[in-house]
């Protein structure tokens, strides 16, 4: 009997739906002629989202997510940049907090002690973030 685990296997279709759901709570509040650098926040009773248009393309845009927290010595704010596919009508998380760039997989024990699933388990924290309640976008500029 072999000791060794089985290597991780990345639910691919189960990352998909995770984006695609993310991408639909993203669509509810995204304005649709916003520039390069406006900001508006997203109001819900569970908390308040400040958002930033970082780029604007054709097909895709990068937006900077942060929701405030008061300030702890423990905690840190959640703050990510999300890259939205409207083409693939997909959301996906490219940085979030210290991690600059997410890699699919990442071997286990490694440096940083990322899991192995880090990238999902972080989309998955985003969609946590974008369930902050009925919505309301307050401040657009």
């Amino acid at each position: 009997m072999s000791s060794l685990k089985p290597k991780y296997q990345p639910n691919v279709s189960g990352f998909l739906s995770l984006c695609t759901r993310n991408y639909g709570h993203i669509l509810k509040w995204l304005p649709e002629h916003a520039e390069v650098e406006d900001c508006w926040n997203v109001v819900g009773e569970f908390g308040t989202l400040t958002v930033k248009l970082v780029e604007n393309t054709k097909y895709t845009q990068l937006l900077e997510l942060s929701r405030y927290l008061p300030t702890s010595y423990f905690f840190k704010s959640p703050c990510a940049r999300v890259r939205v596919y409207h083409d693939a009508q997909l959301a996906e998380v490219l940085t979030s907090q210290q991690i600059y760039r997410l890699k699919p997989v990442y071997d286990y024990p490694n440096l940083f002690m990322h899991q192995t699933d880090e990238k999902y388990q972080v989309n998955a924290f985003l969609e946590e973030l974008l369930k902050i309640g009925q919505l309301q976008v307050v401040d657009p500029t």
